[in-house]
Parts: structure tokens; sequence; C-alpha cells
């Protein structure tokens, strides 16, 4: 299902919504650009919620970003377990609805 090769379909979504498309693109690079918050530290909070919402193209996409910009493999790696322990810090304070 997950096919890196399936981004190149986003030229069709462009093309079939275009003023949608272009929004959000100019939306994520916006979001993603250098401001009080370097885009190091954007790509690596961007690697963090795609570690949650489990896109593997997201992960894939921040993490090259991230290289490029002079992260670190331990950076990433902390980034990645940053995501892990909210996540299942969810799921345990989720948990206490069930405890009766």
């Amino acid at each position: 299902m997950y096919d890196l090769n399936n981004l190149a379909k986003m030229s069709t979504l462009g093309a079939n919504a275009p003023e949608t498309m272009s929004a959000f693109v100019a939306f994520d690079k916006a979001a993603l650009a250098d401001g009080a918050i370097p885009r190091k530290y954007k790509e690596l909070m961007a690697l963090a919620v795609a570690c949650t919402t489990q896109c593997p193209y997201c992960i894939d996409i921040h993490a090259k970003s991230a290289r490029g910009l002079g992260t670190s493999e331990n950076e990433i790696a902390e980034a990645v377990l940053v995501a892990a322990a909210l996540r299942a810090g969810g799921a345990v304070t989720h948990g206490t609805h069930a405890m009766k």
C-alpha cells in the first residue's frame, strides 16, 4: 500500500483541485520555514508527529529533511522516542477512563 512512488500522484491532486492544492503547499511551506523555531527543530517535530500518526511517507520525508539540515542520528532517535513516550502516555491517561 505504501509506495513512495505514489507521491508522484500529488500532481494529479493538484490538477484536479489546483486552488486547494496550492493553498496546502503554501501552508506546508510556511509552517516548516525558519521562524521563531529554526527549521531543523520544525523537521524534528514533524518527524515526531509523523511517528505518532504512523505515516511512512512523512517519516521518510521529514527524516531526510532533518538530516539535510544537519540533524544527528542521536537527535532523530530522541525525537522518535519522545513521540513514543507521548503516544504511550496518551494510552495510559486515556486508560484512566477504564478504571471504575
